[in-house]
């Protein structure tokens, strides 16, 4: 064997002594190939640093080798989709496959050439999507799309859930009136935040206090919604059904922020107007963990929900999993000393 040979199956083959087809099902596990034969062929493999030709199986197997990854481009500065996209690509090369990423601002006259797609935390109303969800490729959303169709496969949080756990705690911790900034409910995530607040402000007697800010806020649109929310409590009523008081006066004395990147935002506007506001975020990040002091947030596991997705996508192209397939994927909550318990 010469040194800049390349290694292919025929060199591994010649290399064992053994044919091509007994080579290839050595490798693959598969065939009537001996134990001690297998054991030879994979020793050759390795000793030649041999890697096999994903192009020409996903030929065999006519497929693209590639599957699609679609994020709302309003989000892709997100630290959180970012950690989803790596853990979608991540899964996809444990399955040999490649990820084509697709954004909304793509739009194009064919179906992507994937085998299938993942769409993260796709928005109502967003016509790439809803042009995606038509090309019959099999599909898994993170989250449920909040429109007449529905993926093939969903990986989804019980956030309202989470949310009701964290103002629980911020119950316990002396707050009496919580304020929420949240996005539109174009998202099934926000959509479910915003009940979760409704419900238990209405189980526990409280007047909600909300703010709703768009998926794509500035940092100037986020803190008007806080400043807005912190001279709340004297009836004023908020833009575009946003509540704003009804409460008897009573002022805000805690604030969720569920856009990512929102509590650090109006961490600092709370700190100058000197107000005693418990804070808490509904998206974890290494800038919640990293503030002074620590915000309290809900950790979504963005990069083990995109493997999730991903890994349901390939059982479903593999018919391990059946169409119509949902899986709970686990979010925890991580309490810090921005909600540390009043005296």
């Amino acid at each position: 064997m010469q040194a800049d040979e390349p290694v292919t199956i025929l060199t591994v083959a010649r290399e064992a002594g053994v044919s091509k087809t007994t080579a290839s099902d050595a490798l693959r596990g598969s065939g009537r190939v001996s134990e001690r034969t297998r054991e030879t062929v994979v020793a050759v493999a390795e000793r030649l640093g041999y890697v096999p030709n994903g192009s020409a199986r996903h030929l065999r197997r006519a497929s693209t080798g590639t599957i699609g990854l679609h994020v709302p481009e309003v989000l892709t500065r997100s630290s959180y989709y970012m950690s989803f996209v790596f853990g979608v690509v991540e899964q996809a090369a444990r399955h040999d496959y490649d990820v084509t990423l697709i954004t909304s601002g793509q739009r194009r006259a064919r179906a992507p050439r994937v085998d299938g797609l993942v769409l993260g935390d796709p928005l109502g109303g967003d016509p790439v999507v809803e042009s995606l969800m038509a090309t019959g490729l099999p599909t898994v959303s993170c989250e449920r799309f909040p429109g007449a169709r529905q993926a093939d496969g969903v990986v989804w949080s019980e956030h309202a859930l989470m949310l009701a756990r964290l103002l629980d705690h911020l119950r316990s911790a002396g707050a009496a009136r919580p304020g929420l900034i949240v996005a539109g409910d174009e998202s099934d995530w926000a959509a479910s935040v915003h009940r979760g607040y409704q419900e238990w402000c209405a189980a526990h007697g409280v007047a909600p206090l909300v703010r709703r800010v768009s998926f794509d806020a500035t940092g100037d649109e986020i803190r008007a919604a806080a400043r807005a929310l912190l001279g709340a409590g004297d009836g004023t009523p908020g833009a575009a059904g946003d509540m704003l008081g009804a409460g008897g006066g009573m002022p805000m004395d805690a604030l969720v922020c569920a856009p990512a990147g929102a509590s650090t935002e109006v961490a600092p506007l709370l700190r100058e107007a000197g107000a005693n506001v418990l804070l808490a975020s509904c998206v974890d990040s290494a800038a919640t963990r990293m503030a002074d002091p620590p915000i309290t947030a809900i950790d979504l596991r963005p990069r083990e929900a995109g493997a999730s997705c991903a890994e349901l996508l390939f059982e479903l192209l593999s018919g391990a999993a059946q169409p119509g397939t949902e899986r709970v994927h686990p979010i925890e909550l991580e309490i810090r000393a921005s909600t540390t318990p009043r005296p």
